[in-house]
């Protein structure tokens, strides 16, 4: 299992708790996110941590979220290279919206869910564990 790439799909909000628990604790930046408007499609390019493997590791993925007609944000860092954490992934008929630690979250309006999680390489061993109990800077 340690090397198992996941592919998961979600095509109902009833799917997004189980890609939400995959997700948990993923992290990453804001470029590495991409909206194309034009195929409408929203892709997060993240460092996500393996819980399932039983943690002490990651894996680069992707979320790939299609049918969008419309992103909005709360919170944003201003800071390019501010590392986000995402915390849950949540849905509804007309929408996705992604929490992260500290406020901030994304709200994807969908025409339908449609969300495929992807593991894009190996994992590799990481000492730092999430603690959702350290104070915020």
């Amino acid at each position: 299992m340690d090397d198992e790439r996941l592919t998961l799909l979600g095509q109902s909000p009833d799917d997004l708790p189980p890609l939400s628990a995959l997700l948990q604790d993923a992290t990453l930046r804001a470029p590495d996110i991409a909206w194309d408007r034009r195929r409408r499609r929203l892709v997060l390019i993240v460092n996500r941590y393996r819980h399932e493997a039983g943690g002490g590791s990651r894996v680069r993925a992707a979320l790939r979220i299609e049918a969008v007609t419309g992103v909005r944000h709360q919170r944003w860092p201003g800071d390019a290279e501010a590392v986000l954490a995402l915390l849950a992934v949540a849905g509804d008929d007309g929408g996705v919206t992604l929490t992260f630690a500290g406020g901030t979250a994304l709200r994807v309006e969908v025409e339908a869910i449609d969300l495929v999680l992807e593991d894009l390489g190996a994992p590799w061993a990481t000492p730092n564990r999430p603690d959702h109990d350290a104070p915020a800077n």
